[in-house]
């Protein structure tokens, strides 16, 4: 079947329950996107499908053919990372750094539909994304510092 990730087509051979998140990273070979629980609970490999974010451990591979994908490595444009990557990186979110990929998907999407989201839209859009280290404040300030960026209000 055809995928479509980050804006390349891949051609992969996979059974259709195969879950998404093996073929994103066995199969096509981009590694970004974590595996974290199998099902569908941690959030680190969260991907956008069609502009959502899903889990793409528990989505049968047949479920995102046709649809446009996008993972942690296509999250940057045009050379420039996205406003929340560039937070992440001003305020230092990660510690260990392994949810962060979900993390930033997940904040990328919520600003996607909310340009000013509130400490309570957040924390509802993040709620199933789970960080070990404990990173929630510096999360929750970076996706502020991302919404004044991607506005234009940053100094």
């Amino acid at each position: 079947m055809q995928l479509l990730i980050n804006g390349t087509t891949h051609e992969v051979d996979a059974a259709p329950d195969m879950p998404l998140l093996w073929a994103i990273r066995d199969l096509v070979g981009l590694t970004g996107t974590k595996f974290g629980c199998g099902v569908g609970l941690c959030g680190a490999c969260t991907v956008h499908l069609d502009g959502t974010p899903i889990r793409s451990c528990s989505l049968p591979v047949s479920a995102a053919a046709g649809k446009a994908i996008t993972t942690i490595e296509g999250l940057a444009t045009a050379g420039a990372d996205h406003a929340v990557q560039q937070a992440w990186t001003q305020l230092n979110v990660p510690q260990c750094g392994y949810c962060q990929a979900g993390q930033l998907m997940s904040a990328a999407a919520l600003l996607a539909r909310n340009p000013r989201p509130t400490d309570v839209d957040i924390d509802a859009a993040m709620a199933g994304n789970l960080c070990r280290c404990g990173t929630y404040v510096r999360i929750r300030q970076a996706i502020k510092l991302a919404a004044d960026i991607q506005n234009g209000s940053a100094s």
